[in-house]
């Protein structure tokens, strides 16, 4: 049974109130760790308290970061709530095809950044990419995802140009920069939890 009150109340706002403590959540919880209050600080200032995304976005967000990093435990609850904020099957849906395909073009381009080799340059991608094209999500927040996937998988290249595509559709830095730092927390998040 897991003593510490904030931790467990972070499980119970995560929808995860069977959660077995992994060994990185073990060793801060053994020494009382001040860092599991800014953890849940942290978490819930990014999924609750958002200045420049409504909670739908936010959690369709933090569902693609438990995607990406292949993290069951946070799947589910953060379908489930972004579902009761509004979010669509085929919204959910296309989170996860999202996701796949930033694994593929950031693998893909941070490869041919690499190299910086003209011929690598010059030959086409022939990776067929039509989701992007009129997305379910809408060309804004498709970009938008596609660029915190792109910043957690670390692919400037994807990055500067998802970047840029997300200002043009009318987004501004500020709601780019919640975005990115909420993709960071998450990340952490499941870095104690797994």
């Amino acid at each position: 049974m897991i003593q510490n009150e904030t931790f467990v109340n972070l499980l119970n706002e995560l929808q995860i109130p069977d959660y077995t403590p992994s060994t990185n959540a073990l060793v801060l919880l053994n020494t009382d760790a001040r860092y599991i209050k800014d953890l849940k600080i942290n978490v819930g200032n990014v999924l609750n308290n958002a200045q420049y995304l409504d909670k739908k976005e936010a959690l369709l967000l933090a569902l693609s970061i438990a995607v990406n990093e292949k993290f069951d435990l946070l799947k589910a609850p953060f379908t489930k709530m972004a579902q009761e904020a509004g979010a669509t099957d085929a919204e959910i849906a296309e989170v996860i095809a999202c996701t796949s395909l930033m694994n593929t073009n950031n693998v893909f381009y941070r490869f041919r950044h690499f190299m910086d080799k003209e011929f690598y340059s010059n030959q086409p991608a022939g990776i067929k990419m039509s989701i992007m094209m009129n997305p379910v999500l809408g060309k804004a927040f498709f970009e938008l995802l596609s660029l915190v996937v792109s910043s957690i998988n670390g692919c400037e290249m994807c990055v500067t140009s998802h970047e840029k595509s997300v200002l043009q559709h009318g987004y501004s830095e500020s709601k780019i920069f919640e975005a990115v730092k909420l993709g960071a927390i998450i990340k952490g998040l499941i870095t104690i939890l797994s």
